[in-house]
């Protein structure tokens, strides 16, 4: 089994994180992008103590950037929506 720290890279704070936190009770974070769903779920609820309901993940694709006459591209991520139980929350969102 993979490092849970390894897995889990950072928690996305946006605006849309905040309407579903408040609403639905989902917590998005930015996951390796080798992490499956199963192993997203075991980071989470080992991370922070809490049960998770499902997980939905999307792969986001980097940007092409320029800078004069050279192009590069940012690169690929992978971010999660995590819904949790009833009753469960993620303090560490709530000080935000």
């Amino acid at each position: 089994m993979k490092d849970a720290r390894s897995i889990i890279i950072r928690p996305l704070v946006t605006e849309k994180g905040s309407r579903l936190r408040e609403a639905e009770n989902k917590y998005l974070f930015s996951v390796a992008v080798t992490a499956n769903r199963i192993d997203i779920k075991r980071a989470v609820e080992e991370i922070f103590n809490v049960k998770v309901k499902s997980v939905k993940t999307a792969t986001v694709h980097g940007k092409v950037k320029r800078l004069g006459v050279y192009q590069g591209k940012r690169p690929d991520w992978k971010k999660a929506v995590v819904t949790l139980e009833a009753g469960h929350t993620i303090d560490l969102f709530e000080q935000v």
